[in-house]
């Protein structure tokens, strides 16, 4: 990048901070400098950085709460911007939430207020921007189910517009915003009335199986690859030859890369100081000093491992930044 640009940006934002190092910023806690790390204020503001980003010729990339994201030991050569804006109220059933808000915390505060349908979301960490970017979900639920719309930035006709849930076309950890210019800058959620006690009790139960099935206290990006999904059950022909599939995973269509990960015995394997949870064959954890080329190293093991035993190709969930 040519210094000119980052001296320019920087005196547009003043606030901007020079090679962050992405390690402190993320939940893996690994990751080189980004050129320049800037926290946006509000929606506005993070607008006029990508406009000047784009009009400086530097690419950029829009950073929520660091839960899902790898970042290259090397680091990113442009412009991290974070939406530092958490805002978020509740009127009625519904939840209208800056794309910073924390999505636990939301989570949380509408059940206190006596809504129920998004119980499940008090255990995911980041924010609700990512959480919709990626159509995050676990112990039944999914964003979309809660979503009514979402405001975004349009980067190519620079504009603001409203997308209506159809419109954002969200599938299994996936939506519209993974594969087009369009930067989410709130959401607005429709929720159902309950019992505050009841759905208070459900998040309780909800976080009780998780600190039991996943590692607490280590450094990690949640779940490292997708659930494999397929139409055609002789896409496992190879997978049965070698296991019995669980009666639930078969009548959803969908199998547990966690589970596939365990069949193998690949819990625990580790390169470097990355390690596949001995507690959770789907998490990948920086036991301290982890680089991300052993993440990249572990990750391609076992990927192969799975391919090349089982027949199933397993996607990544954690998002790669700088590769």
């Amino acid at each position: 990048m040519i210094e000119q640009s980052i001296q320019e940006f920087i005196a547009a934002f003043p606030t901007a901070k020079r090679d962050e190092l992405m390690a402190r910023r993320t939940l893996l806690k690994i990751g080189g400098p980004a050129q320049i790390y800037l926290v946006a204020e509000n929606s506005d503001d993070l607008i006029r950085a990508v406009q000047t980003a784009r009009r400086l010729e530097i690419p950029y990339y829009i950073f929520g709460g660091g839960s899902n994201l790898l970042v290259s030991d090397e680091g990113f050569s442009g412009v991290v911007i974070q939406l530092a804006d958490h805002a978020f109220s509740i009127q009625g059933e519904t939840v209208t939430a800056a794309a910073g808000a924390l999505t636990g915390l939301v989570a949380q505060q509408a059940a206190k207020t006596g809504l129920t349908g998004f119980e499940w979301a008090a255990t995911i960490p980041g924010t609700l921007g990512g959480a919709v970017y990626g159509n995050s979900g676990c112990f039944g639920g999914e964003t979309k189910d809660a979503v009514v719309s979402v405001e975004v930035y349009d980067v190519e006709k620079d504009q603001r517009a409203t997308l209506k849930n159809k419109d954002c076309r969200f599938a299994y950890r996936d939506s519209r915003f993974k594969h087009e210019p369009l930067i989410i800058l709130k959401v607005v959620l429709k929720l159902n009335l309950g019992n505050a006690e009841t759905s208070l009790q459900k998040i309780d139960e909800i976080m009780t199986k998780r600190r039991d099935a996943q590692p607490q206290g280590q450094f990690s990006a949640g779940c490292l690859f997708k659930n494999f999904e397929y139409a055609d059950e002789s896409v496992l022909e190879k997978l049965k030859g070698q296991f019995e599939i669980p009666q639930a995973m078969l009548k959803n269509k969908t199998i547990s890369a966690g589970w596939l990960i365990d069949q193998l015995g690949l819990k625990g394997a580790k390169i470097g100081q990355a390690q596949i949870s001995p507690m959770h064959g789907n998490f990948m954890v920086n036991l301290g000093g982890a680089r991300a080329q052993d993440v990249i190293a572990l990750s391609s093991l076992v990927k192969m491992k799975v391919r090349d035993e089982l027949g199933i190709l397993l996607e990544d969930e954690v998002q790669l930044l700088g590769f």
